[in-house]
């Protein structure tokens, strides 16, 4: 009989922005599959997630890789949805809330955060008294004094690849300390079930070096981008229509939906979505062919291909939930009329 440990992982209740959690479960000769990962239950009045007289919340496994990161081997990630203890799913669950039974969406997450010194309060790389040189040499840079943190990114990026996680790339972003990796998949569950493993495990690494992993969307006031989730996505209709007008049709539904995703798209995303920096403003919505100062950008790859792709929706901040955000894409897409030429 060989011990193995589940690492089984959740989001809390704490608001506007959930944490994760997670507590370990050690089992004999587990296979790997997520099936046979038994459901689990925890203190959901320690999470904000139930009172105190009847605090039991349920763990549901939805997703399993293996814990590259751990000491002696025979470990691995549970992903998991919190249900109620009727086994309904708890209203924390965003999970749940994703309509896409058959994965025709896919999505591909751009995300961003910044390495965080704790004991200055501030990115990794700044001084202790004022600011690093302004903005421009930082982004996808190599060098001393330029792309800092590399060691914990370097890291991350192999332990998530030993996970058997789908990262296809990462780079060093605009602000001094601010990186990005991103992960694409097949199912919008999928996607969000990745992106929050991959989370997870970035927290792991910066315990190792005493750093620690600021989400906020900006995270550094002033003339400094902020950190974002860029979400790239597909159905079919847009993966093969070849049609203009059919993307934008698509692209006009958000525009009278725009408070029903940026309720879900992140706090205080209103420091970020000013107009500057790459992002259109909060209360407004563009649509535009390699426009990055737009909601949502037509990538000119697609054009170039006959309108067949994807199109990004450049609002979603770093703190966001993957899951929330992917279900109002795909309800906003479900909701357009396209032509019936299609």
């Amino acid at each position: 009989m060989t011990k193995c440990k589940l690492e089984y992982i959740w989001l809390d209740g704490y608001q506007p922005t959930q944490s994760l959690r997670s507590k370990t479960m050690v089992v004999e000769d587990f296979s790997g599959k997520v099936e046979d990962a038994k459901m689990w239950a925890f203190d959901g009045s320690s999470t904000e997630q139930a009172p105190g007289g009847s605090s039991d919340c349920l763990l549901q496994p939805v997703f399993a890789c293996p814990d590259p990161g751990r000491i002696g081997g025979n470990s691995y990630l549970i992903m998991c949805e919190v249900l109620d203890s009727e086994g309904n799913p708890h209203r924390t669950n965003g999970r749940a809330t994703i309509k896409d039974k058959d994965d025709d969406f896919w999505f591909g997450f751009e995300q961003e955060y910044t390495i965080w010194n704790p004991d200055l309060n501030k990115p990794i790389g700044f001084p202790v008294e004022g600011f690093p040189g302004p903005q421009g040499p930082y982004y996808c840079s190599v060098g001393h004094g330029k792309a800092v943190g590399r060691e914990i990114v370097e890291k991350h990026l192999q332990m998530c690849l030993d996970a058997g996680l789908n990262v296809e790339g990462i780079n060093a972003e605009v602000m001094m300390g601010q990186w990005e990796f991103q992960i694409f998949a097949k199912g919008a569950q999928r996607a969000g079930d990745e992106i929050w493993i991959a989370r997870y495990l970035l927290e792991r690494v910066a315990e190792e070096y005493e750093m620690s992993i600021n989400w906020h969307c900006k995270p550094v006031q002033g003339d400094w981008n902020g950190s974002g989730m860029h979400a790239n996505f597909s159905n079919t209709t847009l993966r093969t229509c070849g049609s203009q007008e059919v993307y934008e049709t698509i692209c006009k539904a958000f525009e009278p939906r725009i408070k029903h995703h940026i309720d879900v798209y992140g706090a205080d995303n209103d420091q970020r979505l000013t107009g500057l920096h790459e992002t259109q403003s909060i209360d407004k919505f563009s649509y535009g062919v390699s426009d990055r100062g737009a909601s949502i950008r037509i990538p000119i790859t697609t054009v170039k291909n006959g309108w067949k792709g994807w199109l990004e929706d450049r609002r979603p901040a770093s703190n966001a939930d993957p899951y929330m955000v992917a279900s109002a894409i795909i309800t906003t897409v479900k909701s357009a009329t396209v032509p019936a030429s299609a």
